[in-house]
């Protein structure tokens, strides 16, 4: 029911993107460089949603001359400027909705019409001659109560019934966002939006008159990637075992400073490559920074380690070295990724 548009920054990986291409997904990008990016893959610029609700005029200004015609809104000024640079752009209008999922990532304070500025909003569209043909919303990152989106596909069916009242064209896209995660969750968050749209857009499903897109970045590129750190040092402090590996909270590992999800680690030794049957310690984990808070774990049991031993790090695909920089001169756009390819067994003739 719902196509993806694959939310580029959470990892903006070429080799990555490609097989996203080939999967035939669209993609939510945020900027020109990502626009260029997706557009440089051979991907149709109408698998694109400019999807920033304030954007600069220089980057509206190359979506016009690249064709890409839809994005988002959430202010008088951003119709201003897509009114000068990009008129026949269709645009969706990002509503904020009730913050009761419970998500580790709230995006109202910065993104989504108020209830009480959508329809002058949408008056003001209707004056510059704009088209606004659908809603979008999210939920936030890491949503743990899924009733929530009952309550955001409700006010985007509210929204969608102002414009009808305005005497706006009917709009066809619902955009329901992103901060998806696979497994249970994504089951629950599914049916959850499977219900709510069938409450609240029954009509629109039965004539198929409804597109349905959603921003999932997270969902898709958190568990192919897998971080291998080495150790560069180590201390000893009463029972605890102190450790310093390559990488940190400023760089790759960056979005362990907000995420709580459980971190999957384990050790390769070159003594004893699979740590069978050694003993355990308390241990402390430290990026290679000077920063005193570049702490990757604490608390942690692991066997003793080495210098050049390794730790790996599982489900590290998601906005980690997207959002890393180079602090302390530790550059996170220089480490390496490798791409392993699973290729079919080759069958042998007898």
């Amino acid at each position: 029911m719902v196509q993806p548009f694959y939310a580029v920054k959470s990892n903006p990986n070429p080799a990555f993107l490609k097989e996203m291409a080939a999967l035939g997904t669209g993609f939510d990008c945020a900027s020109l460089p990502e626009i260029e990016t997706i557009l440089s893959l051979g991907v149709s610029p109408d698998r694109i949603a400019f999807a920033n609700t304030c954007k600069p005029e220089s980057h509206i200004k190359y979506a016009t001359k690249v064709g890409v015609n839809l994005a988002t809104f959430d202010s008088n000024c951003e119709l201003e400027k897509i009114k000068k640079w990009h008129p026949k752009c269709e645009l969706l209008i990002r509503i904020k909705v009730p913050e009761a999922s419970g998500s580790a990532f709230m995006f109202g304070s910065k993104f989504g019409a108020l209830p009480e500025e959508i329809v002058p909003l949408l008056k003001a569209a209707q004056e510059a001659k704009l088209q606004v043909v659908g809603v979008s919303f999210h939920i936030g990152t890491g949503a743990i109560n899924f009733h929530s989106i009952q309550g955001a596909i409700e006010a985007a069916k509210t929204t969608v019934d102002f414009a009808a009242q305005l005497g706006l064209p009917k709009m066809h896209i619902l955009d329901i966002g992103g901060g998806f995660t696979s497994g249970p969750k994504f089951t629950d968050a599914a049916s959850a939006v499977k219900v709510a749209l069938q409450k609240y857009f029954p009509g629109e499903l039965a004539d198929s008159s409804l597109k349905i897109i959603a921003e999932p970045g997270y969902f898709f590129a958190n568990s192919p990637f897998t971080l291998a750190t080495s150790i560069i040092g180590k201390r000893e402090r009463g029972d605890v075992k102190e450790y310093w590996i390559n990488d940190g909270v400023w760089g790759s590992m960056n979005i362990l400073k907000d995420e709580h999800d459980e971190v999957i680690c384990t050790p390769l030794t070159i003594k004893n490559p699979t740590c069978e049957g050694l003993k355990t310690w308390n241990s402390t984990v430290f990026g290679p920074t000077c920063d005193p808070n570049d702490i990757v774990l604490k608390g942690f049991k692991l066997p003793e380690l080495d210098v050049n031993d390794w730790l790996v790090f599982q489900n590290m695909g998601a906005y980690t070295s997207s959002r890393g920089n180079d602090f302390n001169g530790f550059k996170t756009s220089a480490i390496p990724t490798y791409i392993l390819v699973l290729m079919p067994p080759v069958r042998q003739e007898k």
